[in-house]
């Protein structure tokens, strides 16, 4: 059994971060191997001293409110350089298709291959040659991209790997003017050095908007009656509405738009709650909003708006079980995504009465069905897509998408960039189990995380045998962050932007360094990841100075978690996990086998823990299918399984 990391006289907290100065950029084609894909909502975050020699630290200028201006190349502790962005090539003497601007060599080229706005239009001319080139085909982009150093597309543009290949390696930047990126490969963006960004911001007051329009227009049956009235009827008794004073506003997903719905609201004289694990109570309270769990926020409601992005997390949150869980009579108010409800279970949950009305602008499927039972009942409101469709909206849009794609093609990122820069291949090799694991840490940290309060601060503890300027902990720094917000969030966290999408979230990130015995050719002997001032699902996972607190190291390059709270385990963190806290006895680990063995769940590993022979343990179960809730159930029914939790990682 590994021996539990504890405090030493000998750990170094690190501080402020300060940003490097640019360094002159390489030619394209020395471009590093770039970094896999990291896919894909206060009190102030502290950033920290980047882990880099003492040579290399210098203060970067001011930094623009929408741009962080990121090196074009830093230095690692072992001298080589992480290309954060790679400098645009010249453009091509090629001739421009009839379509573009006249050319002006030496100017970089971008396509917008869907409308923009007039401003966003301006924006990039001053800088680049700009070709309008709207509804091509797919062999027509691929035939044009190989001219152009930029493409911007809305969300009717695919951008495939095949788009990526045809260019040749010119094309440097993608950016989708629009939140989703769905339609650009990520993976292959990354694979072929071009950064990829969007325009989460501007479309927040119009979204917002939206939401009122639709919670007032279906509280008091506008679109029902206005149809009515035009087929010659005047129905006036039919459609009574209800009032919206005093009525509880429920809002899940408590960031950009949810807490502009709420202002809004507030003036209606709604009473608001919201429900977000990452929001902060600060905020929430100077808005006048109060933050409760889950299971408050769906019983106590008159009204419930959705504000979350779609991830595994939230997909199908409003289901059969959630909608029995809910007021009789509630309106439910979707602009977010239309995967997180249910749409057959909606149903059947306003032909029951439960839900008295819901009002919809976001499908599963869109356009939905022609004969959509959900679209055509007569106690739901549609619209089509229409949250971010106001002329100033699309107008921002397209100023913050030009703004971050000039940006990018003079080396500078954007906040908004949702993929990797390049890291070169050798730094990347070395680090890269320690990668995974920082990652699977993060997730399987947030998952033990129980109540509304929110997440603030998060330790992170790096013991090794390496002196702190012969390390750089960015990147797993990043990814720990990456797999604390991402699995409830559409934030595509990585590199570049994961001190900012931290802050954004009040979430304040700290590093610490123990410096250990033994040989520096390991980067790394252990990594563990504190959350302060929360709950637990699972409360073995408290440690004595009362912190949710994981531990894990690398074995063989394989991940494993080490330490779950005061247990020592030792288990590989692949698949999924179950984590039973029970009295130390003989035939538990038969007992838990044949609950999961008659269900059909294969067990890949098992790992027990204990403080003592006979007093608690701490079982943890690798399962390759996830367990029913049935099977959870019976596992929770063991007479000396006292506590018990499912993660994914």
């Amino acid at each position: 059994m590994e021996k539990a990391p504890h405090t030493n006289p000998q750990a170094t907290s690190v501080t402020t971060a300060e940003q490097s100065a640019p360094f002159p950029p390489l030619p394209p084609h020395q471009n590093p191997k770039p970094l896999p894909t990291m896919a894909a909502p206060s009190p102030t975050t502290t950033h920290h001293r980047l882990l880099l020699p003492a040579s290399t630290h210098r203060r970067a200028a001011a930094l623009a409110p929408s741009a962080v201006r990121l090196p074009i190349h830093a230095r690692t502790a072992h001298g080589a350089r992480i290309c954060a962005a790679a400098a645009a090539p010249a453009a091509s003497t090629a001739s421009p298709p009839s379509s573009a601007a006249v050319a002006v060599e030496g100017k970089p080229t971008v396509l917008v291959a869907e409308k923009l706005g007039a401003a966003g239009l301006a924006l990039l001319r001053e800088f680049a040659n700009v070709d309008c080139s709207y509804g091509l085909s797919p062999e027509e982009l691929r035939a044009k991209i190989s001219l152009c150093d930029a493409l911007i597309v809305r969300s009717g543009t695919k951008v495939g790997r095949d788009v990526f290949e045809a260019s040749g390696g010119r094309l440097r930047v993608v950016g989708r003017a629009g939140v989703g990126i769905d339609n650009v490969d990520l993976a292959a963006a990354t694979e072929h050095g071009c950064l990829v960004v969007n325009a989460p911001t501007a479309n927040t007051v119009a979204a917002a908007e939206h939401g009122i329009a639709l919670l007032c227009g279906m509280a008091r049956n506008i679109a029902q009656a206005d149809a009515s009235l035009k087929a010659g009827k005047w129905a006036r008794n039919k459609y009574v509405g209800v009032s919206l004073v005093g009525k509880t506003l429920a809002i899940l997903g408590f960031g950009k738009v949810g807490s502009e719905v709420a202002r809004r609201a507030k003036g209606l004289g709604m009473h608001v709650i919201a429900h977000d694990p990452y929001a902060s109570a600060d905020r929430a309270r100077a808005i006048g909003v109060e933050l409760v769990s889950m299971e408050e926020a769906m019983t106590t409601a008159d009204f419930i708006s959705l504000h979350m992005p779609l991830t595994p997390a939230t997909n199908k949150m409003l289901n059969d079980e959630t909608f029995a869980k809910m007021k009789k009579g509630v309106r439910i108010i979707n602009v977010a995504r239309g995967g997180v409800i249910d749409e057959d279970a909606l149903v059947r949950a306003l032909d029951a009465g439960i839900v008295a009305q819901a009002a919809l602008d976001v499908f599963t499927k869109e356009p939905p069905a022609a004969d959509s039972k959900l679209v055509l009942h007569e106690n739901v409101t549609v619209t089509p897509h229409l949250g971010a469709s106001t002329v100033e909206a699309q107008e921002g849009v397209a100023i913050e998408i030009a703004e971050a794609v000039t940006g990018a093609l003079k080396g500078e990122l954007a906040a908004s960039a949702v993929n990797a820069p390049m890291v070169p291949a050798e730094v990347l090799s070395e680090l890269a189990p320690f990668v995974v694991l920082a990652e699977k840490l993060g997730r399987l940290a947030v998952q033990l995380v129980a109540g509304g309060g929110g997440i603030k601060s998060v330790k992170v503890t790096y013991a090794s045998a390496r002196a702190p300027d012969d390390l750089d902990t960015r990147l797993l720094r990043a990814m720990i962050t990456k797999g604390v917000i991402e699995p409830i969030s559409d934030v595509f966290v990585n590199l570049v932007n994961a001190d900012f999408t931290a802050k954004q979230r009040g979430i304040r990130i700290s590093e610490e360094r123990i410096l250990m015995d033994g040989s520096p050719e390991t980067p790394l002997d252990y990594i563990q990841v504190q959350i302060a001032n929360v709950e637990s699902k699972f409360p073995s996972a408290i440690s004595e100075t009362g912190e949710i607190t994981v531990v894990g190291k690398v074995k063989d390059g394989v991940p494993h978690l080490t330490k779950v709270g005061a247990f020592e385990v030792d288990v590989s963190m692949e698949g999924s996990l179950i984590l039973c806290r029970q009295v130390d006895q003989p035939g538990m680990i038969g007992s838990v086998g044949s609950v999961l063995g008659e269900e059909n769940v294969n067990v890949s590993f098992m790992s027990v823990g204990r403080i003592a022979p006979r007093k608690r343990a701490v079982m943890a179960i690798g399962v390759d299918e996830e367990p029913s809730k049935a099977t959870l159930t019976k596992i929770g029914e063991i007479l000396a399984i006292e506590e018990f939790v499912f993660l994914k990682l």
